[in-house]
């Protein structure tokens, strides 16, 4: 088995490379990536690409025939991965998270590549007050990212045949300790507030539903997408997560004070009311993949990320101007004139 991992060196892409690994411990492993947030490590010992057989640095917006030449599967996470980086680079966003990503599955299946795994998200369903979502329900987008992600699975669905099996991970928010720790997710902002501040502002009235998964329940996922059942159809979309994982934005910050002690939550009652709120149903999930269902719950995913930003020293209130927010990572590589205004590395 030879898995090449794109955009292997995000939040994410360390977990599925110490899955994959376990799972496939002779397969031939192979990482992809800009290089962007390779140094954003936390709380970690060592490269997590060191369980790789090979890393190439590179833009998924030009990849080479060389790199997927043998290969049986590609996991494609590349991504400008939230909402501010998408209002602040949305052509290049729909560019590298969406035409990219079809252009590589393209190149891909003409190589003979049998088996497309992409990352996709619960975001495209927006707006959505009328129960929770199946696959089949309508979809609302109303981010950049939401519509890339979107466009995406339209463009995948046709490339799909018997010889190239596309299966789309509707994932639910991130969220976890990882050892390329994000705190530009609602979950993991929360627990960085509690520690630095003792207080946890909620800039919503607090209603607004979200699915959340541990970063490490996604890897779960995307090794079982690999080595999933074809008669589950050449092209599969399913949303990714668990119904015990429908939280309200400020029973989120209520579960984070539960667990550490002497924080105060604020709830901006006069706020307007944020139109990203959608409850999600995984049935679709449960019943097909029974075996790699979420493991992580609410409570123990909070302990997990006290524990890893406690090691690391964490105290820093400003946390929202450093590097351990992505768009600020983005920013500062444009500053310094490594990244141009289309974040490609300057020569």
């Amino acid at each position: 088995m030879k898995i090449i991992i794109f955009g292997n060196m995000g939040y994410v892409g360390p977990g599925v490379i110490e899955r994959l690994r376990e799972t496939y411990p002779t397969g031939t492993l192979i990482g992809y990536d800009t290089g962007f947030f390779a140094s954003c490590l936390t709380n970690v010992d060592y490269l997590p690409e060191r369980k790789l057989d090979h890393q190439y640095f590179g833009d998924i917006r030009n990849v080479p025939d060389s790199v997927l030449e043998g290969a049986d599967v590609v996991v494609n996470l590349a991504a400008i991965s939230n909402d501010p980086m998408g209002t602040k680079f949305e052509e290049v966003t729909l560019d590298v998270n969406h035409k990219s990503g079809i252009k590589l599955a393209k190149k891909a299946k003409e190589l003979g590549v049998k088996s497309f795994v992409f990352a996709s998200s619960c975001s495209m369903y927006g707006a959505a007050s009328d129960g929770a979502k199946t696959e089949d329900s309508t979809l609302n987008p109303l981010t950049a990212y939401a519509r890339s992600k979107v466009f995406t699975e339209q463009d995948l669905r046709p490339l799909a045949d018997k010889n190239f099996t596309v299966t789309c991970l509707r994932f639910a928010t991130a969220c976890g300790m990882s050892p390329r720790l994000r705190l530009d997710l609602v979950l993991n902002d929360f627990v960085a507030c509690a520690l630095a501040s003792k207080h946890i502002t909620i800039l919503s009235d607090g209603t607004p539903w979200r699915p959340l998964i541990n970063v490490k329940d996604m890897a779960i996922a995307i090794d079982w997408a690999i080595g999933r059942s074809a008669s589950l159809g050449e092209f599969l979309a399913v949303n990714t997560g668990s119904e015990a994982w429908n939280y309200q934005v400020k029973d989120l910050a209520e579960a984070v004070a539960s667990v550490i002690p002497g924080v105060k939550v604020s709830i901006n009652t006069d706020a307007p009311p944020d139109k990203r709120s959608y409850r999600v149903n995984f049935d679709l999930y449960k019943k097909i993949a029974p075996n790699h269902q979420p493991k992580f719950d609410l409570i123990t995913t909070i302990k997990d990320l006290k524990k890893g930003l406690e090691e690391m020293k964490f105290g820093d209130a400003d946390f929202r101007d450093s590097k351990l927010m992505r768009l600020k990572v983005l920013t500062s590589l444009q500053s310094s004139s490594q990244l141009n205004s289309d974040l490609k590395w300057q020569k």
